[in-house]
């Protein structure tokens, strides 16, 4: 039996947290690893030790096996948990482990191995009687193969990485026309993401449910299903909301989906835990998906509708333990819901979003859990997927459970960078959502003209708040000056401020009705009049008085930079006030512009070529997805600023374009 007594995490963020937290509570010593670019992440503070592995690149860090396997063995850690992503699913680290002397506590070689191709998983499952979805899973990968078996499968299709998750390298085609290029960029995603570019074709599955089933098994042959999850709320393929139990799953249909995982479990002597997904269709006819050979992302909702640690049993089970429950002792209590916040700008096509985390501040209710690896001062790179938190809440019905974790969504505080905070908030509230009538669909045919899709002007309200904040650090400066706060020369003057958010500016006025620590203030917004009294700020927090009603606000206030938490989540505003009028750029030209911090992957054009507006220029990549740059005019190329491999800065000028009407 293998025994072991410190765990190395072989990952980062908020699910290195997570697998600490029950490590030290079972006893255990812990390791952390990180990269340069990670030496004050939450994980790291956490570990009894922590080793640097490597540069900010995950190529050069947290998925470079030497660098894991010798942290390993510099800190004596004999057991390895790899969290989900990097490593987690990959058989050659985990024989690495094996061959160090090292518990890998996950499934076997040989199960990560099947299971970590969709291509030969499936084959595998259709050879244990599992109900697959048709499509080609074959070798041959050259185009012509794959668009004669496209033309045998028909449209609509997917496209999926073998070695795929979470979305990277799947694309929906729904003609033929579209095949090749969407061959291509799959191809390219997944050979970024997994170092392997081989794909499947299946035939589309038009608004099914996406329900998994969580199973697990021991060294002694046992394997149970721990109830399903349903994850049908995705957008690009990547899940939204996760819940459990499923709200159309009848104790039937979850016994037969259970035991089809168990099945799938059984036929590779799978150890550890795992998940086997499916699409559930109308009728309830069910095709496996694929299997995950590590916890997923959304494991805390099975934990909470089962009262079961499954970290815990990952870890006993990686100690040769039995499993702590047989089948018919599992029980299912009450509903659990889960959204993931990250890192990203809805408003803006779900741009990812880096900077630095200025405000971290969940609201903890009870039933609420939060899974975080934040802390405040820590930079968002553009290294590392988005996620920032998973927000999850319990409550004995659904309806409870979603309503907690709307509450929970919409007052967690975070300040620095833009969070989607109030897509998810917008999404629960959703009525068709609320009903638990959601399939993959929802978000593409009831979600699009959503408010939070697009950008929105801030409140009146905000403005006001912003604008008295600003006034209060004025006259706090000049009462320093001994001159009395809010006090001015030509009292019945009102202050003027111009705030700018993004291009725009915004005037506001401010009339003081009574000075002091606490000021009366008549705030005027165009043709908005707001009567408002500043009861108290800190830095941190501002109690306000707004027409007769008081109102609790988060901000941070920086020289001329104010960041409230407001309507839409993280909204920034400049005190342009004093500063000069920019003129308009004239130039009769065209400009592309880094979105985000990235890595340009692939350059399309040469200075000097002709282009038409929607031509693709350039390929970015950041946060392991590829960002397809195009002209936003036709015309001429007469710079290109950057080449392959580049590493840019968010808003970097990378091509120039003289448009053809100049």
């Amino acid at each position: 039996m293998p025994a072991f007594n410190k765990i190395l995490i072989a990952n980062r963020g908020e699910i290195a947290c997570r697998v600490m937290r029950t490590a030290i509570e079972l006893g255990y010593r812990t390791v952390a690893v990180y990269s340069q670019a990670d030496s004050d992440a939450r994980h790291v503070q956490l570990a009894d030790e922590a080793v640097c592995i490597g540069p900010a690149q995950v190529n050069q860090s947290y998925l470079v096996i030497d660098n894991i396997i010798e942290a390993a063995r510099q800190t004596g850690a004999d057991a390895i948990h790899p969290g989900y992503g990097f490593l987690s699913e990959n058989a050659d680290f985990a024989r690495a482990c094996e061959e160090a002397g090292i518990v890998f506590i996950g499934p076997t070689v040989e199960a990560i191995h099947l299971m970590g191709s969709k291509r030969l998983s499936k084959i595998a499952m259709l050879e244990a009687g599992v109900p697959c979805i048709p499509g080609y899973e074959g070798a041959a990968q050259d185009d012509e193969t794959l668009a004669s078996e496209a033309e045998r499968i028909g449209y609509p299709l997917m496209i999926k990485a073998s070695a795929g998750g979470g979305g990277r390298g799947m694309r929906l085609v729904e003609e033929s026309s579209e095949l090749l290029a969407q061959l291509r960029t799959a191809r390219s995603e997944a050979q970024n993401a997994f170092g392997s570019g081989e794909l499947i074709l299946e035939r589309a599955v038009i608004r099914p449910r996406h329900v998994e089933i969580q199973v697990f098994g021991d060294a002694h042959g046992n394997i149970v299903y721990l109830g399903e999850r349903d994850c049908s709320v995705q957008r690009r393929h990547q899940k939204v909301v996760e819940e459990a139990p499923c709200p159309v799953l009848t104790a039937e249909l979850r016994r037969a989906m259970g035991e089809a995982a168990v099945k799938a479990a059984a036929s590779v002597g799978y150890v550890g835990a795992g998940t086997v997904e499916f699409l559930l269709d109308a009728s309830g006819e069910f095709f496996f998906l694929e299997m995950n050979t590590r916890l997923q992302v959304e494991h805390p909702v099975t934990e909470l509708i089962t009262g079961q640690d499954l970290v815990a049993w990952q870890i006993r089970v990686a100690a040769g333990q039995p499993l702590p429950l047989e089948q018919d002792e599992i029980r299912l209590s009450g509903h659990a819901m889960e959204v993931r916040l990250y890192a990203e700008d809805s408003a803006a096509g779900f741009l990812p979003q880096t900077g630095q985390v200025l405000r971290w501040e969940p609201e903890l209710l009870s039933g609420v859990r939060i899974d975080h690896g934040l802390v405040e001062g820590q930079a968002v790179t553009p290294f590392y997927d988005p996620l920032l938190a998973k927000v999850i809440a319990y409550g004995a019905t659904r309806d409870e459970a979603r309503r907690k974790l709307l509450r929970a969504v919409e007052n967690c505080v975070l300040l620095g960078v833009n969070g989607n905070q109030r897509f998810l908030a917008n999404l629960l509230a959703h009525p068709d959502f609320t009903a638990g009538n959601a399939t993959t669909a929802f978000i593409a045919e009831h979600f699009t003209g959503d408010p939070s899709l697009a950008p929105q002007p801030p409140h009146s309200e905000e403005l006001a708040l912003a604008a008295a904040l600003l006034f209060q650090r004025s006259a706090s400066a000049r009462a320093h000056q001994g001159e009395l706060a809010g006090w001015r020369s030509a009292g019945s003057v009102p202050w003027r401020f111009v705030l700018r958010l993004g291009d725009q500016r915004l005037g506001v006025a401010l009339q003081v009705l009574e000075p002091g620590s606490q000021p009366r203030l008549q705030v005027e917004l165009g043709e908005r009049s707001l009567e408002l009294r500043l009861l108290s700020h800190d830095g941190r927090w501002a109690v306000v008085e707004l027409d007769g009603v008081r109102r609790r606000l988060a901000y941070h206030l920086d020289g001329d930079c104010i960041r409230l938490f407001g309507h839409a989540g993280n909204l920034e505003l400049h005190d342009v006030t004093h500063a000069p009028t920019s003129a308009g750029n004239a130039a009769a030209c065209g400009s592309v512009k880094a979105p985000m911090d990235g890595a340009i992957v692939e350059v399309l054009v040469a200075e000097g070529a002709t282009v038409a507006k929607g031509q693709l220029l350039l390929v970015l990549e950041a946060m392991k997805m590829e960002h397809l740059l195009k002209a936003g005019v036709d015309g001429v190329i007469r710079r290109v600023g950057v080449s392959r491999g580049d590493q840019v800065k968010s808003r970097q000028l990378l091509v120039e374009i003289e448009a053809a009407d100049a």
